[in-house]
């Protein structure tokens, strides 16, 4: 077989199509985000993201003003196009009939039920078809979807902002700001990016944070605001609770008749119990919970205390460290409470990155490869 080069002209209408498939983010989940362009003569006749509540695909969007100018262009698109029947039809059959002459998709569906099947069916139509046009762009967008149509489980992303030295705050149970006003707007980003935002009730109980996304930028789904709490301490009057509107769980081992979780669900706050692990919260049973409810993905603002659980738990896949040109010193607070002992077994981050943000400096990297299961 003759192998197929990628030109700069599919580069640049791939890198078009990645662009509109980021208007499709916090719009397409439980879906993947997902991108189109359809060009003919080197002009775009069509073009379209995906919206989960319009239903159509990106595919669809982009061939409906496109009409009859369909028949013998290329479609640029960022994901494999679908091949099953589900809240719509297949897109496969819709490009065939539309006349579509070749297809470039960025990625394969990473869904192993379906990957490949769609671009095979294409082939077998007679349409000259293209895989793995800017790829890596196309992966990112959507690793939350490729962890949780594998797994059923989110994606999980530690998020915190700790000094050179690698504390949190000064003292236990105070608040520190420690990264600049960049760094805080680069979080409020990520909040409205994610399905859900995890903490812990020692955040909570030290911060009374509201912890919502204040973007102002529209979303299909309120931010869930989750909270690991095993004594059921959160307290009636913190702004968490206040603001609850349908918006906010607490994972707890208590038995949710208790006067106490009788109290915080008729201020607005669902009680949710879960299994005990060495007396708290068992991490994996929240986990499972939050993917049984399609949160394709989990910000993690917590601290100490609960970074060092996830950790320790596995069920972290992501970190993102804001760092501050800033050395606390003695007494501070550690990014996470874990003994010296599991430093031995501690796995290493992986594709690190490191960019600035303003004063500070941001570290990213992976524990796993989502795409690796695929």
């Amino acid at each position: 077989m003759t192998e197929v080069k990628i030109t700069a002209t599919d580069e640049k209408w791939m890198a078009r199509a990645l662009t509109l498939a980021t208007r499709g983010a916090t719009l397409a989940h439980p879906n993947p985000i997902v991108g189109a362009v359809l060009v003919k003569n080197g002009k775009a006749v069509g073009k379209g993201f995906h919206i989960y509540d319009r239903r159509d695909h990106a595919e669809i969007v982009a061939l409906q003003p496109a009409g009859t100018y369909a028949r013998g262009a290329t479609l640029y698109v960022t994901l494999e196009p679908c091949c099953t029947t589900g809240r719509t039809g297949p897109c496969t059959k819709a490009i065939i009939t539309a006349g579509i002459k070749k297809v470039v998709a960025a990625m394969r569906d990473p869904n192993p039920a379906v990957s490949g099947k769609g671009l095979a069916e294409l082939r077998r139509a007679g349409i000259q078809v293209i895989s793995g046009v800017l790829e890596k762009q196309a992966q990112h967008l959507n690793e939350d979807f490729a962890c949780w149509i594998q797994t059923k489980r989110p994606l999980v992303t530690l998020k915190t902002a700790l000094t050179l030295d690698g504390q949190i705050a000064q003292k236990s149970g105070s608040v520190t700001w420690i990264t600049s006003q960049h760094s805080r707007d680069a979080v409020q980003r990520l909040r409205h990016e994610a399905d859900a935002l995890l903490t812990g009730i020692g955040t909570v109980l030290a911060d009374d944070p509201r912890l919502s996304d204040r973007t102002g930028e529209p979303r299909r789904r309120k931010l869930l605001r989750a909270i690991v709490d095993s004594r059921l301490r959160l307290p009636l009057r913190s702004e968490i609770v206040k603001s609850a509107q349908t918006d906010v769980v607490v994972f707890t081992i208590q038995s949710t008749g208790s006067p106490k979780a009788r109290a915080l669900q008729r201020a607005g706050v669902e009680i949710f119990r879960v299994p005990a692990r060495h007396g708290q919260v068992d991490l994996h049973a929240v986990i499972r919970e939050l993917g049984k409810r399609e949160m394709l993905n989990v910000l993690l603002e917590a601290g100490a205390a609960l970074n060092g659980a996830a950790l320790q738990a596995g069920i972290v896949d992501k970190m993102i460290l804001f760092y501050a040109p800033k050395i606390m010193g003695t007494g501070g607070v550690p990014m996470g409470q874990i003994p010296s002992s599991w430093f031995a077994k501690s796995p290493a981050l992986q594709n690190l990155t490191v960019k600035p943000c303003g004063p500070d400096f941001v570290v990213q990297g992976y524990f796993r490869d989502v795409y690796k299961r695929s």
